[in-house]
């Protein structure tokens, strides 16, 4: 649609806007919301569905494209405000990856948006609902983690008016299949919020390119209708709250795969090099300052190689100081549990540091439990692949992760680790399972000791 084609939505928007200025001044502080100027994509998405809206028949609505785009804060208002307004005593979805991450991501300032425009909301948490009220209008907000191929049966049985998914990208297509087909409540409507992914993921194929006019080789029948969805595609531009110094921020943050899709928010297909911004000249360096806090990452293998690193933090950077790399079947022996947990005791003394925590390979369940025998703190670490080798890639282009030059087989893997093309094409994104171990016991630390941390520029 043109423009034009729009230019009412901002007189609707003025009268948002005019009502929040006439909220009480009396609310306390932890619910108020201050609102930016909204950008044309954010006033399509926050009007879609009103009356005289030319797209108000849709089905539902698809905001993709870069991070800090302004996509979550206008789909999570718009789609309260729809259900507020269109329904009455109904049940809602609000679904993301895990339930944690959707009350950071989302609930958090939804709640806010929400008590802003005058509307009640109590918690029951250990049922994690939502009751918003006002007046003596009613509905119930259910959250959701779709994290896995199980979440499925977490919303069986439930009927629902509308379903908001953030970050659908990262759920399992049949918890999005399962929450979808309990949307039977006659209006009912689907929103779905995302950053791309690669061109073959399961969403672009079913979803984005099933809306007509998307996917100039999409076929369509009475038994394979297109989608009836709206589609907007976001950019950092369509978020008018943030600065030119913070875009190139951003811009900084991310190179390769990750700045396609992140950044220049395209379904882009992950191949060759996952690690094509390490350079040995910039990343290697010496021994890290005696005041570091201290960790060691281990990805344990029998007949594929074990590795252990020893890493210095200190709160900035990070710098992988020390390796053990043990590869039983180059060497022709296989060792016990017993005879690696030696070896460690070993590298630790050679160290010269106690680790704070030993992170280590979730599968490796009776390595763990010897070296809690010996005393060492000990933690399973968390195995995301993907978010760890984003995490992972932001660090070494913001240079705030270091090898030391003695680490040649942790140096060798960073050259040599690369995506599985053929996975891609199926839509499974992966690295290639060779030469991995040591970027697999990285990862298992940033992913578990540094989840939480903001790195900035040098």
């Amino acid at each position: 649609m043109g423009k034009n084609d729009y230019a009412w939505f901002d007189e609707r928007v003025l009268k948002i806007r005019k009502a929040l200025s006439q909220a009480k001044t009396r609310r306390v502080k932890e619910t108020a919301f201050e609102y930016k100027p909204f950008s044309v994509k954010q006033k399509k998405i926050l009007t879609w569905w009103v009356e005289n809206s030319p797209v108000q028949d849709m089905d539902g609505i698809i905001a993709d494209g870069a991070i800090r785009s302004g996509k979550t804060m206008s789909m999570s208002l718009s789609f309260g405000l729809w259900a507020m307004h269109c329904f009455d005593k109904q049940n809602f979805l609000i679904c993301g990856k895990t339930i944690g991450s959707l009350r950071r991501n989302v609930i958090f300032d939804w709640k806010r948006q929400m008590k802003s425009h005058g509307f009640s909301i109590k918690e029951q948490r250990t049922d994690n609902l939502l009751i918003v009220t006002k007046g003596q209008k009613i509905n119930y907000f259910y959250l959701f983690g779709g994290k896995d191929e199980s979440s499925q049966d977490l919303v069986q049985g439930i009927t629902a008016a509308g379903v908001f998914f953030d970050e659908v990208a990262l759920q399992p297509e049949s918890f999005v299949n399962q929450a979808t087909g309990r949307c039977s409540v006659s209006g009912s409507k689907f929103w779905f919020n995302c950053n791309p992914e690669g061109p073959f993921h399961w969403f672009k194929v079913n979803w984005i390119n099933r809306i007509s006019g998307m996917d100039p080789d999409a076929v369509f029948d009475e038994e394979n209708p297109p989608k009836k969805l709206v589609y907007l595609h976001f950019t950092m531009d369509d978020n008018l709250s943030l600065s030119y110094e913070i875009k190139q921020r951003y811009r900084s943050m991310y190179r390769g795969v990750f700045y396609q899709r992140f950044i220049s928010g395209l379904w882009y297909v992950a191949s060759g090099l996952i690690y094509d911004m390490f350079d040995k000249d910039i990343h290697t360096k010496g021994m890290a300052p005696e005041a570091c806090r201290r960790y060691v990452a281990v990805d344990y293998g029998t007949t594929n190689p074990t590795v252990f690193l020893a890493i210095a933090d200190d709160g900035k950077r990070v710098l992988v100081e020390k390796e053990y790399y043990y590869d039983s079947i180059k060497e022709g022996k296989q060792k016990s549990d017993t005879d690696y947990a030696d070896d460690f005791d070993k590298f630790i003394e050679e160290w010269g540091h106690r680790p704070l925590k030993v992170v280590i390979d979730p599968s490796a369940a009776n390595f763990r439990l010897v070296l809690r025998r010996r005393h060492y703190r000990v933690t399973e670490a968390d195995n995301d692949v993907l978010d760890g080798i984003r995490k992972v890639s932001s660090m070494l282009a913001l240079d705030n992760l270091y090898v030391n030059e003695s680490c040649t087989n942790t140096i060798k893997e960073f050259y040599s680790y690369t995506w599985d093309t053929k996975a891609a094409e199926s839509g499974v994104e992966k690295p290639v399972k060779q030469q991995d171990h040591a970027m697999d016991a990285l990862r298992y630390f940033i992913n578990t000791v540094l989840k939480d941390r903001r790195f900035t520029v040098k």
